[in-house]
Protein backbone atom coordinates (compact mmCIF):
# COMPACT_ATOMS: atom_id res chain seq x y z
CA UNK A 1 0.00 0.00 0.00
CA UNK A 2 1.47 3.52 -0.83
CA UNK A 3 1.94 6.17 1.75
CA UNK A 4 -0.97 8.64 1.72
CA UNK A 5 1.31 11.70 1.29
CA UNK A 6 1.36 11.15 -2.53
CA UNK A 7 -2.31 10.76 -3.01
CA UNK A 8 -2.90 14.26 0.13
CA UNK A 9 -0.65 16.09 -2.03
CA UNK A 10 -2.93 16.03 -4.76
CA UNK A 11 -6.05 17.68 -3.31
CA UNK A 12 -6.80 21.70 -1.73
CA UNK A 13 -10.21 20.43 0.09
CA UNK A 14 -9.48 21.92 2.91
CA UNK A 15 -12.45 20.43 4.91
CA UNK A 16 -10.46 16.89 4.86
CA UNK A 17 -7.03 18.47 6.04
CA UNK A 18 -7.26 16.63 9.41
CA UNK A 19 -9.50 13.35 7.76
CA UNK A 20 -6.99 10.17 6.77
CA UNK A 21 -6.96 9.55 3.41
CA UNK A 22 -7.09 5.83 3.99
CA UNK A 23 -8.53 3.93 6.36
CA UNK A 24 -7.04 0.94 8.37
CA UNK A 25 -7.18 -2.33 6.19
CA UNK A 26 -10.24 -4.75 7.83
CA UNK A 27 -10.79 -8.13 6.75
CA UNK A 28 -11.18 -8.21 2.71
CA UNK A 29 -11.34 -10.15 -0.16
CA UNK A 30 -7.77 -10.46 -1.13
CA UNK A 31 -7.97 -9.67 -4.41
CA UNK A 32 -9.63 -5.97 -3.59
CA UNK A 33 -6.80 -5.61 -1.17
CA UNK A 34 -3.72 -6.05 -3.24
CA UNK A 35 -2.15 -3.40 -5.08
CA UNK A 36 -2.51 -3.11 -8.71
CA UNK A 37 -1.70 -0.58 -11.57
CA UNK A 38 -4.23 2.30 -12.74
CA UNK A 39 -4.69 0.73 -15.81
CA UNK A 40 -5.67 -2.40 -14.06
CA UNK A 41 -8.13 -1.22 -11.93
CA UNK A 42 -9.43 1.22 -14.33
CA UNK A 43 -10.84 -1.66 -16.69
CA UNK A 44 -13.68 -2.08 -14.48
CA UNK A 45 -14.64 0.98 -14.78
CA UNK A 46 -17.50 2.12 -18.02
CA UNK A 47 -14.67 4.53 -19.77
CA UNK A 48 -10.91 3.51 -18.61
CA UNK A 49 -9.44 5.76 -21.17
CA UNK A 50 -10.74 8.52 -18.84
CA UNK A 51 -9.74 6.98 -15.37
CA UNK A 52 -6.35 6.10 -16.25
CA UNK A 53 -6.22 10.27 -16.54
CA UNK A 54 -7.61 10.94 -13.12
CA UNK A 55 -5.51 8.21 -10.94
CA UNK A 56 -1.70 8.79 -9.98
CA UNK A 57 -0.21 7.48 -12.62
CA UNK A 58 3.07 6.55 -10.95
CA UNK A 59 1.63 4.24 -8.00
CA UNK A 60 0.07 1.09 -7.38
CA UNK A 61 -2.88 1.32 -5.14
CA UNK A 62 -5.87 -1.19 -4.49
CA UNK A 63 -9.03 -0.27 -5.03
CA UNK A 64 -10.14 0.98 -1.67
CA UNK A 65 -7.37 3.35 -1.99
CA UNK A 66 -8.33 4.19 -5.67
CA UNK A 67 -12.24 4.58 -4.94
CA UNK A 68 -11.29 6.73 -2.21
CA UNK A 69 -9.02 9.16 -4.25
CA UNK A 70 -11.80 9.47 -6.66
CA UNK A 71 -14.71 9.72 -4.05
CA UNK A 72 -12.69 12.75 -2.92
CA UNK A 73 -11.58 14.49 -6.01
CA UNK A 74 -15.24 14.31 -7.16
CA UNK A 75 -16.32 16.24 -4.12
CA UNK A 76 -13.41 18.64 -5.02
CA UNK A 77 -14.45 18.90 -8.68
CA UNK A 78 -18.56 19.21 -7.61
CA UNK A 79 -17.38 22.30 -5.59
CA UNK A 80 -15.77 24.02 -8.07
CA UNK A 81 -18.39 23.41 -10.77
CA UNK A 82 -20.93 25.12 -8.29
CA UNK A 83 -18.90 27.93 -8.13
CA UNK A 84 -18.68 28.38 -12.05
CA UNK A 85 -22.46 27.87 -11.94
CA UNK A 86 -22.92 30.49 -9.30
CA UNK A 87 -20.32 32.47 -11.77
CA UNK A 88 -22.77 32.44 -14.14
CA UNK A 89 -26.13 33.31 -12.08
CA UNK A 90 -23.92 36.78 -10.95
CA UNK A 91 -23.81 37.70 -14.35
CA UNK A 92 -27.09 36.34 -15.69
CA UNK A 93 -28.26 40.22 -16.44
CA UNK A 94 -28.31 39.44 -20.31
CA UNK A 95 -29.80 35.78 -20.04
CA UNK A 96 -33.60 34.70 -20.50
CA UNK A 97 -35.34 34.08 -17.28
CA UNK A 98 -35.76 30.31 -18.79
CA UNK A 99 -32.20 30.22 -18.96
CA UNK A 100 -31.79 32.04 -15.08
CA UNK A 101 -34.00 28.65 -14.02
CA UNK A 102 -31.78 26.26 -15.57
CA UNK A 103 -28.87 27.60 -13.86
CA UNK A 104 -30.97 27.77 -10.86
CA UNK A 105 -32.07 24.11 -10.98
CA UNK A 106 -28.00 23.28 -11.50
CA UNK A 107 -27.63 25.14 -8.62
CA UNK A 108 -29.49 23.14 -6.73
CA UNK A 109 -28.62 19.76 -8.04
CA UNK A 110 -25.08 20.70 -7.43
CA UNK A 111 -25.38 21.42 -4.03
CA UNK A 112 -27.40 18.10 -3.23
CA UNK A 113 -24.43 16.34 -5.02
CA UNK A 114 -21.89 17.89 -2.82
CA UNK A 115 -23.77 16.63 0.30
CA UNK A 116 -24.37 13.11 -1.48
CA UNK A 117 -20.61 13.03 -2.14
CA UNK A 118 -19.34 14.14 1.04
CA UNK A 119 -21.67 11.89 3.06
CA UNK A 120 -20.18 8.97 0.40
CA UNK A 121 -16.53 9.98 1.90
CA UNK A 122 -16.96 9.64 5.40
CA UNK A 123 -18.21 6.13 4.45
CA UNK A 124 -15.34 4.93 2.67
CA UNK A 125 -12.71 6.58 4.58
CA UNK A 126 -13.50 4.50 7.85
CA UNK A 127 -13.29 0.59 6.13
CA UNK A 128 -11.17 -1.32 3.59
CA UNK A 129 -14.08 -4.49 3.32
CA UNK A 130 -17.38 -4.83 1.40
CA UNK A 131 -20.45 -2.96 3.57
CA UNK A 132 -23.26 -4.04 5.19
CA UNK A 133 -25.98 -4.14 2.40
CA UNK A 134 -27.80 -1.39 3.32
CA UNK A 135 -24.91 0.82 4.02
CA UNK A 136 -23.78 -0.39 0.04
CA UNK A 137 -26.98 0.63 -0.86
CA UNK A 138 -26.85 4.10 0.79
CA UNK A 139 -23.55 5.37 -0.69
CA UNK A 140 -24.65 3.30 -4.26
CA UNK A 141 -27.89 5.47 -3.91
CA UNK A 142 -26.08 8.53 -3.54
CA UNK A 143 -23.02 8.59 -6.35
CA UNK A 144 -25.97 7.57 -8.94
CA UNK A 145 -27.68 10.71 -7.69
CA UNK A 146 -24.92 12.54 -8.33
CA UNK A 147 -25.05 11.29 -12.08
CA UNK A 148 -28.37 11.86 -12.35
CA UNK A 149 -28.12 15.58 -11.14
CA UNK A 150 -25.34 16.09 -13.28
CA UNK A 151 -27.48 15.03 -16.21
CA UNK A 152 -30.29 16.69 -15.18
CA UNK A 153 -28.69 20.13 -14.85
CA UNK A 154 -27.05 19.44 -18.70
CA UNK A 155 -31.00 18.56 -19.64
CA UNK A 156 -31.66 21.65 -18.24
CA UNK A 157 -29.46 24.36 -20.24
CA UNK A 158 -29.74 22.71 -23.83
CA UNK A 159 -33.79 22.81 -23.41
CA UNK A 160 -32.98 26.96 -23.54
CA UNK A 161 -31.76 28.22 -26.56
CA UNK A 162 -30.47 31.82 -24.58
CA UNK A 163 -28.37 29.46 -22.10
CA UNK A 164 -26.06 27.88 -25.22
CA UNK A 165 -23.54 29.91 -24.52
CA UNK A 166 -23.38 29.37 -20.56
CA UNK A 167 -23.33 25.75 -21.47
CA UNK A 168 -20.59 26.26 -23.99
CA UNK A 169 -18.61 27.60 -21.19
CA UNK A 170 -19.84 24.85 -18.73
CA UNK A 171 -19.55 21.62 -21.21
CA UNK A 172 -16.27 20.99 -21.27
CA UNK A 173 -16.13 20.65 -17.12
CA UNK A 174 -19.83 19.17 -17.23
CA UNK A 175 -18.56 16.45 -19.19
CA UNK A 176 -15.06 15.93 -17.33
CA UNK A 177 -17.07 15.82 -14.14
CA UNK A 178 -19.42 13.11 -14.80
CA UNK A 179 -16.85 10.88 -15.82
CA UNK A 180 -14.96 11.09 -12.86
CA UNK A 181 -18.53 10.52 -10.89
CA UNK A 182 -18.77 7.54 -13.15
CA UNK A 183 -15.09 6.15 -12.06
CA UNK A 184 -15.83 6.75 -8.27
CA UNK A 185 -19.43 4.51 -8.63
CA UNK A 186 -17.76 2.31 -10.63
CA UNK A 187 -14.96 1.74 -8.09
CA UNK A 188 -17.11 1.63 -5.37
CA UNK A 189 -19.21 -0.47 -6.79
CA UNK A 190 -16.47 -3.41 -7.42
CA UNK A 191 -14.98 -2.39 -3.78
CA UNK A 192 -17.58 -1.95 -1.12
CA UNK A 193 -20.78 -4.01 -2.58
CA UNK A 194 -21.77 -7.19 -1.27
CA UNK A 195 -22.00 -9.77 -4.67
CA UNK A 196 -25.78 -9.74 -4.84
CA UNK A 197 -27.01 -13.03 -5.34
CA UNK A 198 -30.55 -13.32 -7.07
CA UNK A 199 -33.44 -14.36 -4.85
CA UNK A 200 -35.37 -17.25 -4.50
CA UNK A 201 -38.84 -15.79 -5.99
CA UNK A 202 -40.97 -16.51 -3.13
CA UNK A 203 -43.48 -13.61 -1.56
CA UNK A 204 -42.00 -11.65 0.44
CA UNK A 205 -43.57 -10.43 3.87
CA UNK A 206 -47.63 -8.54 3.19
CA UNK A 207 -47.03 -5.55 5.57
CA UNK A 208 -50.92 -4.42 6.50
CA UNK A 209 -50.35 -1.71 8.91
CA UNK A 210 -52.63 0.70 7.18
CA UNK A 211 -56.19 -1.34 7.20
CA UNK A 212 -59.26 -0.05 5.44
CA UNK A 213 -57.36 3.35 4.86
CA UNK A 214 -56.75 4.41 8.20
CA UNK A 215 -53.26 4.75 9.97
CA UNK A 216 -52.53 4.07 13.25
CA UNK A 217 -50.34 6.96 14.82
CA UNK A 218 -48.83 6.80 18.01
CA UNK A 219 -48.71 10.44 19.09
CA UNK A 220 -49.12 12.53 22.30
CA UNK A 221 -52.66 12.95 23.73
CA UNK A 222 -52.70 16.26 22.93
CA UNK A 223 -52.18 15.56 19.16
CA UNK A 224 -54.23 12.67 19.32
CA UNK A 225 -57.40 14.88 20.66
CA UNK A 226 -56.54 17.31 17.30
CA UNK A 227 -56.13 14.64 14.65
CA UNK A 228 -59.10 13.06 15.83
CA UNK A 229 -61.08 15.90 16.07
CA UNK A 230 -60.05 17.64 12.52
CA UNK A 231 -59.85 14.03 11.07
CA UNK A 232 -63.72 12.88 11.32
CA UNK A 233 -61.94 9.15 11.13
CA UNK A 234 -61.60 6.45 13.60
CA UNK A 235 -58.33 5.84 14.24
CA UNK A 236 -57.33 1.92 14.25
CA UNK A 237 -55.67 1.60 17.98
CA UNK A 238 -53.10 -1.44 17.46
CA UNK A 239 -50.34 -2.96 19.78
CA UNK A 240 -47.24 -2.51 18.00
CA UNK A 241 -46.29 -1.13 14.12
CA UNK A 242 -47.69 2.24 14.79
CA UNK A 243 -46.52 5.32 12.90
CA UNK A 244 -45.04 7.19 15.44
CA UNK A 245 -45.65 10.96 15.40
CA UNK A 246 -43.79 14.07 16.75
CA UNK A 247 -45.87 16.97 16.60
CA UNK A 248 -48.99 17.68 14.26
CA UNK A 249 -50.44 20.77 12.18
CA UNK A 250 -53.36 21.20 9.86
CA UNK A 251 -53.97 23.06 6.55
CA UNK A 252 -57.57 24.22 6.10
CA UNK A 253 -58.75 26.73 3.18
CA UNK A 254 -61.75 27.82 5.79
CA UNK A 255 -59.31 29.39 8.76
CA UNK A 256 -60.24 26.35 11.04
CA UNK A 257 -56.78 25.47 11.14
CA UNK A 258 -53.21 26.18 12.08
CA UNK A 259 -52.56 27.63 8.20
CA UNK A 260 -54.31 27.73 5.17
CA UNK A 261 -51.32 27.04 2.75
CA UNK A 262 -50.10 23.96 2.50
CA UNK A 263 -45.87 25.75 2.02
CA UNK A 264 -46.79 27.77 5.17
CA UNK A 265 -47.25 24.30 6.66
CA UNK A 266 -44.09 22.90 5.50
CA UNK A 267 -42.28 25.84 6.43
CA UNK A 268 -43.19 25.15 10.02
CA UNK A 269 -41.69 21.85 9.93
CA UNK A 270 -38.57 21.30 12.12
CA UNK A 271 -35.05 21.74 10.19
CA UNK A 272 -32.92 18.11 9.83
CA UNK A 273 -34.81 16.26 12.09
CA UNK A 274 -34.10 12.82 13.40
CA UNK A 275 -36.96 10.63 11.97
CA UNK A 276 -36.71 8.38 15.23
CA UNK A 277 -38.28 10.89 17.24
CA UNK A 278 -41.09 10.27 14.83
CA UNK A 279 -42.88 12.03 11.63
CA UNK A 280 -43.88 15.84 11.54
CA UNK A 281 -47.65 15.16 10.60
CA UNK A 282 -48.97 17.39 8.40
CA UNK A 283 -53.08 16.81 7.84
CA UNK A 284 -54.45 18.87 4.88
CA UNK A 285 -58.60 19.07 5.10
CA UNK A 286 -60.85 18.38 1.86
CA UNK A 287 -60.27 21.39 -0.97
CA UNK A 288 -58.25 22.84 -4.15
CA UNK A 289 -55.13 24.38 -2.97
CA UNK A 290 -53.86 26.36 -6.02
CA UNK A 291 -49.93 26.61 -5.13
CA UNK A 292 -46.68 24.64 -5.77
CA UNK A 293 -45.34 22.99 -3.15
CA UNK A 294 -41.94 22.40 -3.07
CA UNK A 295 -39.88 20.29 0.18
CA UNK A 296 -36.53 21.42 0.83
CA UNK A 297 -33.77 18.52 1.56
CA UNK A 298 -33.57 19.73 5.21
CA UNK A 299 -37.62 19.60 6.14
CA UNK A 300 -36.65 15.32 6.79
CA UNK A 301 -39.65 13.14 8.17
CA UNK A 302 -42.82 14.94 6.68
CA UNK A 303 -45.79 12.64 6.64
CA UNK A 304 -49.04 14.30 4.50
CA UNK A 305 -52.20 12.70 5.02
CA UNK A 306 -55.36 14.20 2.95
CA UNK A 307 -58.55 13.39 2.98
CA UNK A 308 -58.29 10.99 -0.29
CA UNK A 309 -58.04 11.47 -3.76
CA UNK A 310 -60.15 13.81 -5.10
CA UNK A 311 -61.02 15.33 -2.15
CA UNK A 312 -57.70 17.34 -0.95
CA UNK A 313 -56.32 18.67 -4.44
CA UNK A 314 -52.86 20.27 -4.61
CA UNK A 315 -52.80 21.91 -8.17
CA UNK A 316 -50.55 23.93 -10.30
CA UNK A 317 -50.06 24.62 -14.36
CA UNK A 318 -46.11 25.47 -15.30
CA UNK A 319 -44.95 24.03 -17.88
CA UNK A 320 -42.22 24.05 -20.41
CA UNK A 321 -44.30 26.28 -22.75
CA UNK A 322 -44.57 28.97 -20.70
CA UNK A 323 -40.51 29.30 -20.14
CA UNK A 324 -40.39 27.08 -17.27
CA UNK A 325 -37.74 24.12 -17.04
CA UNK A 326 -39.21 20.48 -16.83
CA UNK A 327 -37.56 19.93 -13.69
CA UNK A 328 -39.21 23.32 -12.55
CA UNK A 329 -42.71 22.69 -14.00
CA UNK A 330 -43.51 20.63 -10.91
CA UNK A 331 -46.69 21.49 -9.07
CA UNK A 332 -45.09 19.33 -6.10
CA UNK A 333 -41.45 18.90 -5.56
CA UNK A 334 -39.71 16.80 -2.88
CA UNK A 335 -36.32 16.42 -1.91
CA UNK A 336 -36.44 15.94 1.79
CA UNK A 337 -35.77 12.41 2.76
CA UNK A 338 -38.20 9.76 4.47
CA UNK A 339 -40.89 11.71 3.13
CA UNK A 340 -44.39 9.55 3.35
CA UNK A 341 -47.90 11.40 1.17
CA UNK A 342 -51.59 9.70 1.88
CA UNK A 343 -54.66 10.39 0.54
CA UNK A 344 -53.33 13.21 -1.97
CA UNK A 345 -54.58 14.14 -5.30
CA UNK A 346 -51.58 16.46 -7.45
CA UNK A 347 -52.18 17.75 -10.75
CA UNK A 348 -50.14 19.87 -13.73
CA UNK A 349 -53.65 21.30 -15.33
CA UNK A 350 -51.22 23.14 -18.32
CA UNK A 351 -52.73 20.61 -20.55
CA UNK A 352 -51.11 18.57 -23.64
CA UNK A 353 -50.72 21.47 -25.64
CA UNK A 354 -47.88 22.77 -23.29
CA UNK A 355 -45.94 20.00 -23.74
CA UNK A 356 -44.09 19.12 -20.42
CA UNK A 357 -45.41 19.44 -17.42
CA UNK A 358 -44.63 18.12 -14.05
CA UNK A 359 -47.46 16.84 -11.57
CA UNK A 360 -45.09 15.49 -9.43
CA UNK A 361 -41.22 15.58 -8.91
CA UNK A 362 -39.20 13.45 -6.33
CA UNK A 363 -35.91 13.39 -5.46
CA UNK A 364 -36.56 12.11 -1.49
CA UNK A 365 -34.59 9.41 -0.60
CA UNK A 366 -36.72 6.78 1.11
CA UNK A 367 -39.95 8.50 0.10
CA UNK A 368 -43.08 6.63 -0.05
CA UNK A 369 -46.84 7.78 -1.99
CA UNK A 370 -49.52 6.10 -0.62
CA UNK A 371 -53.12 6.20 -1.93
CA UNK A 372 -52.22 9.01 -4.16
CA UNK A 373 -52.77 10.50 -7.60
CA UNK A 374 -51.07 11.97 -10.61
CA UNK A 375 -52.85 13.84 -13.28
CA UNK A 376 -51.05 15.26 -16.19
CA UNK A 377 -50.00 14.93 -19.33
CA UNK A 378 -46.34 14.85 -20.65
CA UNK A 379 -43.86 13.45 -17.94
CA UNK A 380 -46.84 13.45 -14.97
CA UNK A 381 -44.41 11.96 -12.71
CA UNK A 382 -40.80 12.56 -12.36
CA UNK A 383 -39.29 9.89 -10.23
CA UNK A 384 -36.14 12.05 -10.29
CA UNK A 385 -33.40 9.91 -8.25
CA UNK A 386 -32.70 7.68 -4.81
CA UNK A 387 -35.24 5.39 -3.74
CA UNK A 388 -38.51 5.70 -3.97
CA UNK A 389 -42.19 3.77 -2.87
CA UNK A 390 -45.79 4.07 -4.76
CA UNK A 391 -48.49 1.70 -3.34
CA UNK A 392 -52.13 1.79 -4.44
CA UNK A 393 -51.70 5.42 -6.46
CA UNK A 394 -53.75 6.93 -10.01
CA UNK A 395 -51.18 7.92 -12.78
CA UNK A 396 -52.51 9.77 -15.68
CA UNK A 397 -50.42 11.08 -18.40
CA UNK A 398 -49.68 10.48 -22.24
CA UNK A 399 -45.90 10.55 -23.39
CA UNK A 400 -43.37 9.80 -21.09
CA UNK A 401 -45.36 10.08 -17.94
CA UNK A 402 -43.58 7.88 -14.96
CA UNK A 403 -39.72 9.16 -16.26
CA UNK A 404 -36.65 10.15 -14.60
CA UNK A 405 -33.52 7.93 -13.51
CA UNK A 406 -34.82 6.81 -8.99
CA UNK A 407 -35.06 3.35 -8.01
CA UNK A 408 -38.40 3.24 -8.03
CA UNK A 409 -41.27 0.52 -7.49
CA UNK A 410 -44.85 0.86 -8.36
CA UNK A 411 -47.06 -2.00 -6.15
CA UNK A 412 -50.70 -2.32 -7.00
CA UNK A 413 -51.14 1.08 -9.03
CA UNK A 414 -53.39 2.16 -11.64
CA UNK A 415 -51.84 3.72 -15.04
CA UNK A 416 -54.33 5.27 -17.07
CA UNK A 417 -52.78 6.49 -20.41
CA UNK A 418 -54.61 9.68 -21.79
CA UNK A 419 -55.41 10.66 -24.90
CA UNK A 420 -52.45 12.83 -26.52
CA UNK A 421 -52.64 15.57 -29.28
CA UNK A 422 -53.14 14.01 -32.58
CA UNK A 423 -50.11 12.51 -33.72
CA UNK A 424 -48.50 11.53 -30.74
CA UNK A 425 -48.54 8.51 -28.64
CA UNK A 426 -48.33 7.16 -25.36
CA UNK A 427 -45.38 6.02 -23.64
CA UNK A 428 -45.77 4.74 -20.02
CA UNK A 429 -42.18 4.78 -18.90
CA UNK A 430 -38.80 6.72 -19.86
CA UNK A 431 -36.23 5.73 -17.71
CA UNK A 432 -33.42 7.81 -17.68
CA UNK A 433 -29.98 5.67 -16.52
CA UNK A 434 -27.18 6.69 -17.78
CA UNK A 435 -24.64 4.60 -16.34
CA UNK A 436 -24.27 0.33 -15.92
CA UNK A 437 -23.49 0.79 -12.12
CA UNK A 438 -26.53 2.95 -11.24
CA UNK A 439 -28.72 1.10 -8.76
CA UNK A 440 -31.22 2.49 -10.69
CA UNK A 441 -34.67 1.10 -12.64
CA UNK A 442 -38.25 1.41 -12.88
CA UNK A 443 -40.51 -2.05 -11.44
CA UNK A 444 -44.00 -1.71 -11.76
CA UNK A 445 -45.35 -4.64 -10.01
CA UNK A 446 -48.87 -6.00 -9.83
CA UNK A 447 -50.48 -3.13 -11.22
CA UNK A 448 -53.21 -2.41 -13.70
CA UNK A 449 -52.81 -0.73 -16.86
CA UNK A 450 -56.23 0.64 -18.29
CA UNK A 451 -57.14 3.34 -20.80
CA UNK A 452 -58.45 6.67 -19.18
CA UNK A 453 -62.18 8.11 -20.16
CA UNK A 454 -60.93 10.32 -23.07
CA UNK A 455 -58.42 7.46 -24.38
CA UNK A 456 -61.14 4.54 -24.29
CA UNK A 457 -63.76 7.14 -25.81
CA UNK A 458 -61.32 7.90 -28.71
CA UNK A 459 -61.58 6.61 -32.29
CA UNK A 460 -58.68 4.16 -30.91
CA UNK A 461 -55.88 5.15 -32.97
CA UNK A 462 -53.79 6.18 -30.52
CA UNK A 463 -50.80 3.98 -29.88
CA UNK A 464 -49.53 3.08 -26.81
CA UNK A 465 -46.50 1.90 -25.71
CA UNK A 466 -44.68 0.63 -21.87
CA UNK A 467 -41.82 2.41 -22.46
CA UNK A 468 -38.84 3.92 -24.71
CA UNK A 469 -35.16 4.30 -23.77
CA UNK A 470 -34.56 8.25 -22.71
CA UNK A 471 -30.72 7.37 -21.51
CA UNK A 472 -28.17 4.62 -22.35
CA UNK A 473 -28.70 2.08 -20.20
CA UNK A 474 -32.64 2.50 -19.23
CA UNK A 475 -33.79 0.02 -17.14
CA UNK A 476 -37.84 -0.65 -16.63
CA UNK A 477 -39.40 -3.64 -15.84
CA UNK A 478 -43.38 -4.85 -15.89
CA UNK A 479 -44.48 -7.66 -13.30
CA UNK A 480 -47.55 -9.16 -12.77
CA UNK A 481 -49.42 -6.75 -14.27
CA UNK A 482 -52.95 -6.47 -15.65
CA UNK A 483 -52.03 -5.23 -19.26
CA UNK A 484 -55.23 -3.82 -21.16
CA UNK A 485 -55.66 -3.85 -25.10
CA UNK A 486 -54.79 -0.53 -25.28
CA UNK A 487 -50.83 -1.62 -25.39
CA UNK A 488 -49.21 -1.80 -28.73
CA UNK A 489 -47.78 -5.67 -29.00
CA UNK A 490 -44.11 -4.55 -29.97
CA UNK A 491 -44.71 -3.63 -26.37
CA UNK A 492 -42.11 -1.13 -26.20
CA UNK A 493 -40.68 2.28 -28.68
CA UNK A 494 -38.00 3.19 -30.06
CA UNK A 495 -35.98 6.70 -28.80
CA UNK A 496 -34.58 7.60 -31.84
CA UNK A 497 -33.26 5.21 -34.49
CA UNK A 498 -31.45 2.44 -32.53
CA UNK A 499 -30.64 4.64 -29.92
CA UNK A 500 -30.01 2.03 -26.50
CA UNK A 501 -31.65 -0.74 -28.13
CA UNK A 502 -29.05 -2.90 -27.04
CA UNK A 503 -27.43 -1.01 -23.71
CA UNK A 504 -31.22 -1.06 -21.84
CA UNK A 505 -32.60 -3.34 -20.03
CA UNK A 506 -36.45 -4.03 -20.65
CA UNK A 507 -38.27 -7.18 -18.85
CA UNK A 508 -41.34 -8.73 -18.41
CA UNK A 509 -42.75 -11.09 -15.96
CA UNK A 510 -45.56 -12.87 -15.96
CA UNK A 511 -48.31 -10.44 -16.77
CA UNK A 512 -51.86 -11.02 -18.19
CA UNK A 513 -54.52 -8.68 -20.19
CA UNK A 514 -55.16 -9.05 -23.93
CA UNK A 515 -51.74 -6.40 -23.84
CA UNK A 516 -49.79 -9.11 -22.25
CA UNK A 517 -48.76 -11.08 -25.10
CA UNK A 518 -45.29 -11.28 -25.75
CA UNK A 519 -45.14 -13.10 -28.47
CA UNK A 520 -44.75 -10.29 -31.53
CA UNK A 521 -42.50 -7.93 -28.88
CA UNK A 522 -39.87 -5.91 -30.18
CA UNK A 523 -36.22 -8.20 -30.70
CA UNK A 524 -33.70 -5.41 -29.09
CA UNK A 525 -31.07 -7.01 -27.17
CA UNK A 526 -32.48 -5.24 -24.49
CA UNK A 527 -35.88 -6.61 -24.32
CA UNK A 528 -36.28 -9.77 -22.07
CA UNK A 529 -38.75 -12.02 -20.60
CA UNK A 530 -37.60 -12.97 -17.31
CA UNK A 531 -38.52 -15.37 -14.83
CA UNK A 532 -39.57 -15.61 -11.45
CA UNK A 533 -35.67 -15.77 -10.01
CA UNK A 534 -34.74 -12.89 -12.86
CA UNK A 535 -38.07 -10.98 -10.99
CA UNK A 536 -37.18 -11.63 -7.59
CA UNK A 537 -34.49 -8.95 -7.98
CA UNK A 538 -36.85 -5.78 -8.97
CA UNK A 539 -38.92 -6.56 -5.74
CA UNK A 540 -39.36 -3.82 -2.96
CA UNK A 541 -37.14 -6.50 -0.83
CA UNK A 542 -34.04 -6.32 -3.07
CA UNK A 543 -34.66 -3.91 -5.40
CA UNK A 544 -34.98 -1.13 -2.31
CA UNK A 545 -34.34 -3.22 0.37
CA UNK A 546 -37.99 -2.30 1.74
CA UNK A 547 -37.85 -4.26 4.42
CA UNK A 548 -35.56 -2.26 6.08
CA UNK A 549 -37.03 1.04 5.98
CA UNK A 550 -40.71 1.02 4.48
CA UNK A 551 -42.38 -0.49 8.14
CA UNK A 552 -42.11 2.56 9.83
CA UNK A 553 -43.85 4.59 7.00
CA UNK A 554 -47.04 2.23 7.81
CA UNK A 555 -47.52 1.47 4.42
CA UNK A 556 -48.72 -1.90 3.21
CA UNK A 557 -46.30 -3.42 0.70
CA UNK A 558 -45.52 -6.58 -0.48
CA UNK A 559 -42.02 -7.73 -0.34
CA UNK A 560 -41.94 -10.39 -2.72
CA UNK A 561 -43.38 -11.69 -5.91
CA UNK A 562 -47.31 -12.10 -5.43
Amino acid sequence: MPSSNLFSSLFTISLFILLPLFASPSLADVSLTRPVSPGTICKSTPDPSFCKTVLPPSQTANVYDYGRFSVRRSLSVCRKFLSLVQKYLNRSSTLSNTAIEALEDCQLLTGLSMDFLLTSFQTVNTTNSTLPSMQADDVQTLLSAVLTNQQTCLDGLQSTASAWRVKNGLSIPMSNDTKLYSVSLALFTKGWVPKKKNGTGQPGRKHLIFRNGRLPLKMSSRNYEIYQSVCRRKLLQTSDDQVTVSNIVVVSQDGGGNFTTINDAVAAAPINANGGTGYFLIYVTAGVYEENVSIAKNKKYLLMIGDGINETIITGNRSVADNSTTFNSATFAVVAPGFVAVDISIRNTAGPIKGQAVALRNGADLSTFYSCSFEAYQDTLYAHSLRQFYRECDIYGTVDFIFGNAAAVFQNCNIYPRLPLTGQSNEITAQGRTDPNQNTGTSIHNCTIKAADDLASSNGTTQTFLGRPWKQYSRTVYMQSFMGSLINPAGWDRWSGDFALNTSYYAEYNNTGPGSNTTNRVTWLGYHVINATNATNFTVSNFLLGDIWLPQTGVPYTGGLV
